[in-house]
């Protein structure tokens, strides 16, 4: 389903992007899980904080909104490729790298109106030293917690309650391959591969410990092919946030598609 698009001139503020996204089909009382590009709304007053304001005040103070604040630098320097690092550096960063602290370590891979809402007050971030997420909202603090290790973006995640909550997934400028949604339908597979996994935890005593866990691999590589196939379903609403192509569907909706159709398509 598409919506008609908003006009196109002029500087996009709190009121005409709050507008564009009740156009779309955003509501009050929402818990969106969103994925933003900045640049693809076009020249912002306000730039990021505005993007936030406006996402606030279309799901209104009885609304929930969550982003993912992903940490992927926090991993085995042995798995990095973009870029790659010389192997003689991997024992400095296994022993030096910072402990994921959810109150102060960034995440500037997932972008700065991601970022933003991480830093707004009141908001809350779930404990997970990779994977993890910030909501703010009313039900922020039970999306949130808890979010243990083993369960990165699994049944235990976050990403599980947003789900159970009956919350909306909202791709603003994006595609599908951000659409972290559809990793939660790669732990629902049939026997999803499984892998270990390092990082930099706090331990409870205060202490930094490098940490192997194991858990299911992720790969977001067919997520494109994945979301064109779920958005010919028509479960998709498709329409202009700004200058951006924005995306609004049901959570659940999608990670039931995305469980069969990975199934089917993966070996």
């Amino acid at each position: 389903m598409s919506v008609p698009p908003p006009s196109s001139h002029g500087p996009r503020t709190a009121a005409s992007l709050t507008l564009h996204l009740h156009r779309l089909g955003v509501r009050p009382g929402d818990t969106l899980l969103v994925h933003t590009s900045l640049r693809s709304l076009g020249w912002v007053c306000g730039s990021d904080e505005t993007v936030v304001r406006a996402l606030l005040d279309a799901v209104g103070p009885t609304g929930n909104l969550v982003v993912p604040t992903q940490t992927s630098d926090n991993s085995d320097p042995a798995d990095w490729g973009n870029p790659p690092v010389p192997e003689a550096w991997w024992e400095t960063i296994r022993t030096e790298m910072p402990a994921f602290d959810p109150a102060i370590t960034p995440s500037p891979h997932m972008g700065r109106v991601a970022e933003r809402l991480r830093t707004w007050p009141g908001a809350v971030r779930s404990a997970h030293p990779q994977t993890s997420f910030a909501a703010l909202g009313p039900n922020a603090a039970e999306l949130m917690h808890p979010h243990p290790l083993a369960s990165a973006l699994g049944e235990d995640s976050p990403l599980a309650r947003l789900a159970k909550a009956d919350a909306r997934v909202l791709l603003l400028g994006t595609g599908y391959d951000s659409c972290t949604a559809f990793h939660l339908a790669e732990y629902r597979v049939p026997h999803p591969p499984t892998g270990p996994s390092s990082c930099a935890i706090r331990t409870p005593e205060g202490k930094r410990e490098w940490v192997t866990y194991n858990g299911v691999v992720l790969d977001e590589s067919d997520f494109p092919a994945l979301g064109a196939a779920f958005e010919a379903t028509g479960a998709v609403t498709v329409g202009r946030v700004g200058s951006a192509t924005a995306r609004l569907f049901p959570l659940t909706e999608a990670v039931t598609f995305a469980t069969s159709w990975l199934t089917e398509h993966r070996s």
